[in-house]
């Protein structure tokens, strides 16, 4: 109690720069989630990805980056157990955030696709359990989120294959695929719409102060997809194709059109993520800010400080434009051949499961999400287009992350407790 009296603001200072390195790890590393696909599918260059990503990876976790940080926050460790200690909290907070943080940057040097999820909850599990108690730790509900890195992905991939499938029937598979692709396409554009526009409606508005009744959410998302659709279809039908003979000829032109698409499923996917992940870096940066705050109380709840989910937007940015390339790559062509329509249905099937995930508050592994999705693409060309050596690293690069994550936030968290004679 005495030290959060005596340094309350170093230890908010610290917290913040930490939770910035926290957040600048998470745009190194998961921006490949929300870009990888487009990048490695051809339908936009590495230049527009950034562009497009740092606006709307900004735009989700202002607007909706808030509703995932409660189970970051009180559903793994059990708080009680820092009641007496709540000085134990903040160390082992910005503790946390350091190995996270540090743990990020050393898989997106390597171009290692982990979780920012699996490294913050690694930390946070590692220094309660073995600084505080063992018992401290929610075991059931960190089983339940491990058990959402199985399903997710599964969910994801299922999705993938549905999409892909569906354009492959109504598109791909006809004699003449370019006059599908201009009747068909549209729907795909004004699904992404639908969905993209959902989650902003249901939470991003509630920060701006606005908050509609569910049904209303649901037209206005729905209203938002038919107006994207239609626009879709007039900027398709203005599109310039060359006169195609064959199919093969055809083939390419549709792809051209999926391109377009890309670009609005790459925007989706962004906001996705950055309305999921960003609480992986502001979650525990709000706990610290909250004890200090409260001269050592830890509240059940308490309001997110203004300028703590931009903190966390300008660190993701930050993160992703100066080191992003690197799993990018991994994920956009590492895995499995992508050509716009495959990257089109990986990246929606992982929107869609994210966002859902999201509003439930899970903090699910965007990461574990895409790389189902696109593995589904994959499995419906046939295994012998998957790259087996690739996905083995990655999987291996996934276990270890958990591990690493805990094993530093425990070094750091007893170089704290020292440095601060706790």
């Amino acid at each position: 109690m005495d030290l959060i009296q005596s340094y309350g603001f170093l230890l908010v200072v610290m917290a913040a720069i930490v939770g910035f390195i926290m957040a600048w790890g998470i745009g190194a590393n998961d921006v490949a989630n929300a870009m990888g696909t487009s990048v490695g599918s051809g339908a936009i260059t590495l230049k527009q990805a950034i562009l497009i990503a740092m606006i709307f990876e900004f735009a989700g976790a202002y607007l909706a980056g808030g509703e995932v940080t409660s189970t970051i926050r009180k559903g793994i460790i059990d708080v009680a157990y820092f009641t007496n200690i709540p000085e134990y909290l903040v160390l082992g907070m910005i503790a946390s955030l350091l190995a996270a943080g540090i743990w990020l940057a050393i898989a997106s040097y390597f171009g290692w696709p982990v979780s920012t999820t699996h490294s913050i909850i690694g930390a946070i599990v590692g220094f309660t359990a073995v600084g505080v108690s063992p018992n401290a730790v929610e075991w059931s509900k960190v089983g339940g989120i491990v058990a959402s890195w199985v399903i997710t992905p599964a969910i994801s991939a299922i999705i993938a294959i549905l999409i892909f499938l569906s354009a492959k029937k109504l598109i791909f598979d006809r004699a003449t695929p370019l006059i599908y692709a201009i009747k068909y396409v549209p729907i795909y554009m004004g699904m992404a719409g639908f969905i993209m526009s959902l989650v902003t409606i249901k939470k991003g508005l509630k920060h701006v102060g606005l908050d509609l009744p569910t049904d209303q959410g649901y037209m206005l998302a729905l209203g938002i997809g038919v107006v994207v659709g239609l626009i879709g279809m007039v900027l398709i039908r203005r599109l310039h194709i060359e006169e195609a003979l064959t199919t093969e000829e055809q083939t390419k032109n549709v792809e051209k059109i999926f391109a377009i698409l890309m670009v609005l499923t790459a925007c989706c996917m962004a906001f996705a993520h950055g309305s999921n992940d960003v609480a992986n870096a502001i979650g525990p940066l709000a706990a610290v800010v909250s004890v200090v705050s409260n001269d050592g109380a830890i509240l059940s709840s308490s309001e997110l400080a203004w300028w703590i989910l931009p903190l966390g937007g300008f660190g993701i940015v930050a993160g992703l434009a100066l080191f992003g390339h690197r799993v990018m790559k991994t994920i956009g062509q590492g895995i499995t051949h992508l050509t716009p329509s495959k990257g089109f249905a990986a990246e929606l099937a992982a929107a869609t499961t994210v966002l859902i995930a999201s509003g439930t508050g899970l903090p699910i592994s965007t990461t574990q999400t895409l790389v189902g999705a696109v593995l589904g693409v994959g499995i419906v060309q046939g295994v012998a287009a998957l790259n087996g050596k690739v996905i083995r690293s990655i999987v291996i690069s996934w276990i270890v992350t958990l591990p690493a994550g805990a094993s530093l936030s425990i070094v750091f968290f007893f170089i704290l407790t020292f440095a601060f004679g706790v």
